[in-house]
């Protein structure tokens, strides 16, 4: 015969609070069973193991966040939202599952491309993406002999493109589509090599390691 009941009810009965209020304590990552922090508010808990609730749990609703990752060439993006690969060389808050389900990707990246993915769960965040054509910066190593006059036709975009060094451009540009940057090179003699976005609006990946991730900090903005 099974014993066990749901978490929820089993925090609810010991804490003397509602169902819901349970569910926010255990979907905070407040609640322990047996020492390992538990955020599914169905698990199943028998009547012999240890539930706790941690000195500093809050009823406040879990705040939607932004995600900043460093995606690599050719990776799933989304996949690499997990626990064990969040940055730790960068200040954030503390992990919880609820803070990688539901989230959306913002200003898709090219599949070949490496480089600043944005995810949010933030509707702030997701209709400042959508609605603003925010700058992009990227480094394009190609190769090829570029036609006469090509650097010009380049940058008949809405931004501008430059010479980092003789193999790589640098595209500061607004209002990017997929595949855009390899049909405009391809246009004047050269073909990508490699791509690698840099900075989304007044966000630069700055040091974060690929295949890593962080939180956007409150004080960042777009």
């Amino acid at each position: 015969m099974d014993n066990t009941i749901r978490l929820s009810k089993r925090v609810a009965d010991e804490r003397q609070c509602s169902r819901r209020e349970a569910e926010l304590y255990i979907e905070g990552g407040f609640v322990s069973v047996d020492g390992v922090v538990v955020e599914e508010a169905g698990a199943r808990v028998a009547p012999e193991q240890q539930v706790t609730l941690a000195d500093d749990a809050t009823l406040l609703e879990i705040t939607p966040v932004t995600i900043l990752l460093h995606k690599p060439v050719g990776a799933q993006p989304l996949h690499l939202l997990k626990a064990d690969t969040l940055t730790r060389s960068a200040p954030g808050q503390r992990f919880l599952k609820r803070h990688v389900t539901g989230q959306q990707e913002m200003v898709p990246l090219d599949a070949k491309a490496s480089g600043l993915v944005v995810f949010t769960q933030d509707y702030r965040v997701n209709r400042k993406l959508s609605d603003e054509a925010l700058e992009q910066e990227i480094i394009v190593e190609v190769s090829g002999e570029i036609i006469e006059g090509g650097l010009q036709q380049l940058n008949q975009i809405n931004g501008k493109v430059s010479w980092q060094n003789e193999m790589r451009l640098r595209w500061a540009v607004k209002g990017l589509k997929i595949g855009t940057i390899e049909k405009l090179c391809k246009e004047v003699g050269l073909k990508v090599v490699t791509m690698k976005r840099i900075r989304v609006g007044r966000i630069s990946m700055a040091s974060l390691p690929s295949g890593e991730w962080r939180y956007l900090q409150n004080y960042e903005k777009f």
